[in-house]
Parts: C-alpha cells; structure tokens; sequence
C-alpha cells in the first residue's frame, strides 16, 4: 500500500490543524466556532496549531482520537472508501472494518502532526454546493511552498464536520479508495482490516 503514505502525507499538514484544537481538560468543541465554514476552519487552524506546539506525542495523539469523532464524519469517510466492496462484504467484516477505520487515521497521522506546528493556514474562499461546503485554504509551512488546501465540510447535528480534503489537487478521499480498491484485490478485504489495525496498534 505504498501510495496510501504518499496520500496521508500530503494531507497530515492540513489534518494537523485539526488534531490539537483544545486542552487535555477542556471539552473538545469549546474553541471552534460553528459561525460558518470559514470560521470553523479558521478557529480548527488556529488553536490547533498552537497547541501542536506543547505537549507531548502520547497527548498530541489522545486529543486527534478524542476529536476524531467530533470534527471528522469518520463513517462517512469509511462508507466512501470502500463503496465498490459495500455490497460484497458480511456484516461482520463492515463493523471491523469500522472498529479499526480510526484507529488506522490515527497511526497513519499522528507521528507527523509536529512536523506543521509552525505552519501558518489562511482561508482564501468559501463556497456552497448543495449540502457541501467547501473552505479553500493556504497552508505556509516554514521552509516549503505554500499549498492549497480545500476542506469539504458537511453538517451533522448542527454542527460543521470534515468529510474529504483536496490537497495540492489530490482528493484525499478519492486516492485512499483507490489504495484500498488495489489492497482488497490483492490480498482480501479481511486482510486490508488487519493490516489497518496493526497501522493503528
């Protein structure tokens, strides 16, 4: 699966902004506005990132799994991952592949959340079709080039959530189903949830 680390790492400097929105001890949706899409991206961007910069690992990862579920449609990013075997798959494998699905975010980011503390996010537009809302932004890491980011958000509950991301043109989303359409071929759709929780272990 070695494009899956290619596509998490184009997409762990904007999740980064995510993964450290709010204090060990402070409910984890006290600091980010639900004004607007622009706001909630731009408050995720900004006490996120600063909180990357203290702290260690072990609690950088405690807060990206406890916000996981708060800012992130989690099922709905799995549900779109695996859309061609949905239907070919038991009930069984659905729910471990479910278990193990943030467990494997998880893994795959939280190691490289440090890396962007210092980056610097900009909202540069914002726009709605239909029930999406997509929130374009520039993320500055010191010493790279700037990279366009765009965030498609979906409500739930009243609430704004991450569902997808477009990276430096990559659709994140739409990549990671392709590694996982290419690992399920290969080797079995029980084989791709197992390899995902030692990713997550």
């Amino acid at each position: 699966m070695k494009r899956i680390s290619t596509i998490f790492a184009a997409g762990a400097f904007a999740v980064s902004a995510i993964a450290g929105t709010t204090a060990i001890a402070t409910p984890a949706d006290a600091a980010v506005s639900q004004a607007s899409p622009s706001a909630f991206v731009e408050s995720l961007s900004t006490d996120g990132l600063a909180t990357l910069r203290s702290g260690s690992a072990s609690e950088r990862r405690s807060r990206f799994r406890s916000l996981l579920g708060e800012h992130f449609a989690v099922n709905r990013i799995g549900d779109r991952l695996i859309r061609r075997w949905r239907d070919d798959i038991s009930t069984a494998q659905y729910r471990a592949y479910q278990n193990a699905l943030p467990g494997f975010i998880l893994g795959t980011y939280a190691d490289r959340l440090s890396t962007y503390a210092r980056a610097r996010v900009e909202v540069t537009n914002a726009t709605q079709r239909g029930s999406t809302y997509l929130v374009q932004t520039r993320i500055t890491n010191p010493g790279q080039r700037p990279v366009t980011a765009i965030w498609y958000l979906t409500r739930s509950g009243g609430n704004y959530q991450v569902y997808n991301m477009r990276v430096a043109g990559i659709n994140l989303t739409l990549n990671q189903a392709q590694d996982f359409d290419s690992y399920i071929q290969r080797n079995g759709f029980d084989r791709l949830v197992s390899f995902m929780r030692q990713r997550g272990a």
